[in-house]
């Protein structure tokens, strides 16, 4: 038997437990979780400069290092994570309808966890903790498979928050992680059926597509996020500058941040200047169509490829269209169905972008930085859904549960 195998009964034994404890002892456990994140940062961020070393011999650039690295706030922002959880509705056991038939039958809808969650992620340590939070929450066991650049911190916030786990009384195996990191171990996670319910793919295109490809557990799929900001010709240059360096230069390296800037050509010699200074000003590089290049000097040029790019580093490229059905026609071509936003003055517009773009997310006049569980008001996210099935956009507690029938007979036959 495989140690994974054995992972996965252990999950959905403690499954079981967990899909009936109480909300009680469920923020019980969030509250210890939290306060071993504490207990044990100091250790959390030795084995964490760990992983940065490894990662900058390997040459790794200045935003993917960003999205591995752990401070003390940053400990304790996942700290207050799950502490905003405890203060959140708990969605299980909640009815969500209730009917009668002609026959006398009390049909309704009941909110139930999913069960066991799988999560294969990359990179970022923040989501064993968040991750491992909101399916607890929701009443789910978790197996978490993270990166190998990753791996030693996520081995020591894993065994924190375990401990916090068993010390509230619940059963220490509600969440694990996979440390083996090969490709082989998994694989071998997206054919767990028996055992897993649901496998949620965290990270770049390549780890997704490869989810997507070999995974015969169903799976709840977070796209990448090329994700476009839209000036449009009426509209307030100012507020717009301070969208797009908020959306490209904040966390370049996350998946709400902006890879792409679309102009309506009646602005475009206005605004360029001012935007691609304020840009280099960031040390992003600035790429751009033909008609960029001839507005402002020292651009390169954008090709095929960087339309449908998600760089998740300091680059933006720039394209300045006729009209705005060409700027939506752009997006819904190469977006990848995450974050869009439009900065305009005309109502019209704002209204024609937020129905014709197709996207999870669709923004008036602000910054796809905010495509987020907790600026949402979900507390922490599992991800950012960009597919239409069950869940999309930034899955929060409600997104991790299914439905069951609950029928109420008076000995009723068919």
């Amino acid at each position: 038997m495989s140690k994974l195998i054995e992972m996965g009964k252990r999950a959905k034994e403690s499954s079981y437990i967990l899909m009936n404890a109480t909300t009680t002892e469920k923020d019980n456990a969030l509250n210890k979780m939290a306060e071993k994140l504490a207990t044990y940062s100091e250790k959390i961020l030795k084995e964490n400069k760990k992983d940065l070393q490894i990662a900058m011999d390997k040459g790794t650039s200045k935003a993917m290092l960003d999205r591995l690295s752990l401070d003390e706030s940053r400990i304790e922002g996942m700290a207050d994570g799950l502490r905003q959880l405890v203060g959140l509705a708990d969605p299980v056991g909640e009815v969500t309808s209730m009917w009668r038939r002609p026959n006398g039958l009390q049909i309704g809808k009941q909110r139930v966890p999913l069960g066991v969650i799988g999560i294969i992620y990359e990179s970022r340590p923040n989501v064993t903790c968040d991750a491992a939070g909101l399916c607890l929450k929701a009443g789910n066991a978790v197996i978490l498979r993270g990166g190998s650049e990753a791996i030693n911190s996520n081995m020591a916030i894993a065994s924190a928050l375990a401990e916090g786990i068993k010390e509230a009384g619940l059963p220490e195996y509600c969440i694990q992680l996979v440390e083996d990191t090969s490709r082989e171990v998994a694989t071998e996670m997206m054919k767990l059926n028996d055992y897993i319910d649901v496998l949620i793919p965290r990270g770049g295109a390549g780890l997704i597509q490869a989810v997507v490809k070999n995974a015969t557990v169903p799976i709840i799929e977070t796209g990448t996020g090329n994700c476009h900001v839209y000036v449009d010709s009426n509209t307030d240059l100012e507020m717009a500058k301070n969208i797009v360096i908020n959306a490209k230069t904040t966390r370049p390296s996350v998946c709400n941040s902006e890879e792409k800037l679309i102009v309506h050509e009646s602005v475009a010699e206005e605004f360029l200047p001012i935007i691609i200074k304020a840009l280099r000003e960031k040390n992003v590089e600035v790429r751009g169509d033909e008609k960029v290049m001839k507005i402002v000097d020292d651009i390169k040029k954008a090709t095929e490829e960087d339309w449908g790019k998600e760089y998740l580093d300091y680059i933006i490229s720039i394209k300045i269209v006729f009209n705005i059905d060409e700027a939506i026609a752009h997006i819904n071509k190469y977006g990848t169905g995450h974050s869009e936003a439009i900065i305009t003055k005309d109502y019209d517009n704002s209204q024609r972008f937020l129905q014709r773009v197709d996207a999870a997310a669709v923004y008036v006049n602000a910054s796809t930085r905010f495509t987020d569980g907790c600026e949402f008001g979900f507390g922490a996210e599992i991800g950012i859904s960009t597919q239409k099935l069950h869940a999309r956009g930034p899955m929060g507690l409600n997104e991790l549960t299914t439905n069951k029938y609950i029928i109420y007979g008076s000995g009723q036959i068919r």
